[in-house]
């Protein structure tokens, strides 16, 4: 068996067991660590699994993994999830380090190979502080060019409307010019629950889990290491960290500080309803005295040339026409659906090894950093 083949899963319910199946392995450290599982949405057989414990002595940190947010982008963590299981567990010492592992904090999407939750929601678009305080229409830019975005017919011949996808966008980077479709895909939407980058409008499932796990290590430790896997941004088969404007270091402080050679910040002027926003926000309102670091990290796919976004967006608003409407030729879908597989979960194996070698740098950068490898060693 290879390394890829060991690590990256087939589908849910083996990316699953697998993960259950490393509680074993975290109780030769920690005997008290625990496996819960919860429920979340229509099919009680979609869940998300938690594997935590307690430091054995003094609680002074937690590691804390999430995965799955978005859906697809799952197998990719949970493939990190393993790695750090088994290379990266014995450099942490549990008498003072607590451990909070996540599985598929989006289960139906990652079932379903979609970003989304079952209720189109885009769930890094979702975690709104002051929801009140967000005017539906906070995303004008999607607004005027939501005939681009919203699903609009049944596939009828992916070639064709490919090319026509391609021409809307460029015209739209004209009259809006390209920050503005950027700052469409990134700021999301509250208006159009059928379109892509739906924040949704009540609180979805996986939120409140997610939010109930950050209040509990918030107040239970003095430090807090996040890291949240993902898949898609930035360059292709490197690893890019994406650091909230509440980490008030600048991107040059934290690459050097970090020794990572891609590092981007965000502000919620650019993002509405990021989980690492939420976390740090969550923080500053009700355990300011904590220290957290709370990042995401993307392994990039389709790259970031401009030609490379116009793939991404068209490969997105496809995929959802393709949920919502269906195609009329079974080739034209399974083609949309290899190319989202593409975007988000390549069965590329030059792809899957950059995975591992660059999940190794983060790990060892941020965790060697923060003090948490006791014992670095290359592995």
């Amino acid at each position: 068996m290879t390394a890829t083949e060991k690590y990256f899963k087939r589908d849910y319910e083996q990316s699953r067991e697998t993960f259950q199946e490393l509680l074993s392995t975290i109780k030769e450290k920690w005997p008290q660590a625990v496996l819960s599982t919860e429920t979340i949405g229509q099919d009680p057989d979609n869940t998300i699994d938690v594997i935590y414990s307690e430091a054995l002595t003094s609680n002074e940190q937690v590691v804390f993994f999430t995965t799955g947010e978005h859906g697809i982008e799952g197998y990719a963590g949970a493939a990190v999830t393993h790695l750090f299981v088994e290379e990266y567990l014995n450099q942490i010492d549990p008498q003072t380090t607590g451990i909070c592992l996540v599985h598929a904090i989006n289960p139906w999407g990652m079932r379903n190979f979609r970003r989304v939750t079952e209720n189109n929601v885009d769930l890094n678009r979702h975690y709104l502080f002051d929801p009140g305080s967000i005017p539906e229409n906070v995303n004008e830019n999607y607004s005027e060019e939501s005939h681009i975005f919203q699903p609009n017919g049944p596939v009828k011949d992916v070639a064709k409307e490919k090319t026509e996808l391609y021409e809307q966008l460029s015209k739209g980077m004209m009259r809006e010019g390209y920050s503005g479709i950027k700052k469409a895909k990134g700021m999301g939407q509250f208006e159009f629950p059928r379109g892509v980058y739906y924040g949704g409008s009540s609180e979805e499932e996986s939120a409140s889990f997610l939010k109930a796990w950050q209040r509990k290590l918030l107040s239970t430790y003095p430090r807090v290491i996040h890291m949240d896997w993902h898949t898609a941004l930035g360059p292709t088969n490197e690893v890019t960290m994406v650091v909230s404007e509440h980490d008030e270091r600048e991107e040059d402080h934290l690459k050097e500080e970090y020794g990572m050679d891609n590092i981007q910040k965000f502000t919620p002027k650019k993002v509405k309803g990021d989980s690492t926003n939420y976390f740090h926000k969550l923080k500053n309102e009700e355990n300011p005295d904590t220290y957290l670091f709370s990042a995401l990290f993307e392994f990039g796919t389709f790259g970031t040339s401009r030609k490379a976004e116009l793939r991404e967006f068209t490969t997105i608003i496809l995929e959802n026409q393709l949920y919502w409407e269906g195609a009329e030729k079974e080739q034209d879908r399974q083609w949309i659906l290899e190319e989202f597989k593409n975007m988000f979960y390549p069965h590329e194996e030059k792809w899957r090894q950059s995975v591992l070698e660059e999940a190794r740098l983060a790990i060892e950068s941020i965790l060697t950093q923060e003090e948490i490898l006791v014992s670095y060693q290359t592995t």
